[in-house]
């Protein structure tokens, strides 16, 4: 080789160590720790997971983000809508947290849709959702919902890390780490991301965030258009064939480094004979004698991320490509390739759900409904309705839904007062709103929970956030309680100090 073609592979290996690195693929370590069958709930010790009989083997969250009016969706209020118009009773609203109305004239507004029966069940849902209707017997609404942060970001963050806290691990990436993906070519945790409606507010990285556990546990972000994952194709010049022998020599390195770690450690050896099995499916950071976020641990995550990387190569153009779907099912979904719709993002779920991902999130933009709300509800209710249906009616007809969760909802709710310019709206409310869960163990046709006459406040049977978490964990095989990682000197949860509780009476 000539020293021009010399320095310029070495340019192009520089730029693939340096642009890559934990991003690249970003959640590795998960798809070779659960060939292992093992991962760590608590540092220092080890358990075997799932601590129960899983109901479910992956999560499917449809993501509302903006927060869904719960008054125009699964929570119908005759007494809100004879009330429209007048003065919302101070007893209802003195000294609680309010966002934007805080300090204004406090009105009642009525539902602005109809409401109808649907099903067997008779449940309740809004003429917004008609597809919604078609799946009244398969879904369970939660209706008396609660969190604590009243505007999306902090909102974002507790619920989909259990806490305000910024740097805590995202829900996905708990699961990641404590059972891996049954994926070898692809992530455990994956997000993508639609918009249409009102104000396509951007969504934070955070929300995917591995936090302090290793990094190689966050969500992956597959984009609608250009490369699906950032830093996965070659660099230009370089073969497939010279990626594999980049990779191949890269974790050599690393079966030095890490044989001279054993060898302080005590001389472990590989259960299986091999280096790099013993690596990343046992390796010191999943043992919990490495901490998160030392040299170590990253060097262990960045060789795992250029395996998976590798893998990916050819597995994410296969998975993104639709062209082997009938048309019938392009059209049940509402789905066209390369879009970026909802509609192609829940195509794509089913896709990853068969391929083994375990967390797959979906973010919809667009809902944060402020005024105008009956022309952006009809705008983010079409996008997403028929898609929602198409996926669980996809995962049902392929013996699929048995063994999945799906989770819908968003932030929070909105209030039961009026906002708004240009039509009506409504404002943040953290004390009641309404999301559903369908699938394996989860009593369809239920509704759960109730608020009072103007849904204002969940009076009964109050779901907190954390509740949510402990019985996704739950199906999951996981107990909330047990699964623990030490963090700053605490053992740290998903689900936090404060008492959570498993929903028993809306499973199965």
């Amino acid at each position: 080789m000539n020293i021009q073609s010399t320095t310029a592979a070495q340019i192009h290996r520089r730029t693939f160590l340096n642009s890559a690195g934990v991003s690249l693929g970003s959640a590795a370590l998960s798809a070779l720790t659960a060939r292992e069958g093992r991962a760590a709930n608590s540092v220092g010790e080890q358990r075997p997971l799932p601590h129960h009989r899983a109901r479910v083997k992956r999560v499917i969250y449809l993501y509302m983000s903006g927060g869904p009016s719960h008054l125009e969706t699964f929570d119908e209020k005759p007494v809100l809508a004879k009330m429209h118009g007048q003065a919302m009773p101070e007893s209802f609203t003195k000294g609680q947290p309010i966002a934007q109305l805080q300090g204004q004239k406090l009105t009642c507004q009525g539902p602005l849709i109809g409401f109808r029966k649907h099903g067997e069940s008779g449940q309740v849902i809004s003429d917004f959702l008609p597809w919604h209707g078609k799946m009244a017997d398969d879904i369970c609404i939660l209706r008396s919902m609660v969190t604590e942060q009243i505007n999306h970001d902090p909102a974002h963050t507790f619920m989909n890390t259990g806490t305000a806290i910024n740097g805590r691990p995202s829900m996905g990436s708990w699961i990641n780490y404590g059972l891996g993906s049954e994926a070898e070519d692809l992530p455990g945790f994956v997000v993508l991301t639609s918009e249409g409606g009102r104000n396509p507010q951007p969504i934070s990285s955070r929300m995917w965030a591995a936090g302090f556990l290793p990094s190689q546990f966050q969500g992956v972000p597959f984009e609608s258009a250009g490369d699906p994952v950032h830093y996965v194709g070659n660099p230009a010049g370089v073969s497939m064939a010279q990626q594999r022998r980049l990779v191949d020599a890269i974790r050599k390195l690393d079966e030095h480094r890490a044989g001279a770690f054993d060898r302080r450690a005590g001389g472990r050896q590989p259960p299986d004979g091999s280096r790099v099995a013993n690596d990343v499916a046992n390796s010191e950071i999943v043992r919990g004698l490495t901490p998160a976020g030392s040299p170590d641990a990253e060097v262990t995550a960045r060789i795992a991320a250029y395996e998976l990387a590798f893998k990916m190569q050819s597995s994410v153009p296969e998975l993104m490509d639709l062209s082997g779907e009938t048309q019938a099912t392009l059209d049940m979904y509402g789905a066209k390739p390369g879009d970026g719709s909802f509609a192609s993002n829940c195509l794509l779920a089913r896709r990853m759900a068969e391929r083994g991902v375990r967390f797959i999130q979906l973010y919809h933009r667009d809902w944060d409904h402020h005024g105008d709300l009956v022309r952006y509800m009809n705008i983010c209710c079409g996008l997403t309705d028929q898609p929602a249906w198409a996926l669980l009616t996809d995962l049902k007809q392929r013996g699929m839904l048995d063994e999945t969760l799906i989770i819908w909802g968003g932030e929070f709710g909105r209030t039961p007062m009026f906002q708004g310019k240009g039509g009506p709206g409504r404002d943040h409310h953290i004390k009641a709103f309404s999301m559903w869960l369908a699938g394996g163990g989860v009593r369809g046709g239920l509704t759960h929970g109730a608020t009072d006459e103007l849904g204002y406040n969940s009076v009964e049977n109050v779901v907190h956030v954390r509740d949510l978490h402990a019985t996704m964990l739950h199906q999951l095989g996981i107990d909330h309680e047990r699964f623990s990682v030490k963090h700053q000197g605490l053992d740290s949860r998903l689900t936090g100090v404060e008492k959570a509780r498993v929903l028993h009476d809306v499973l199965a």
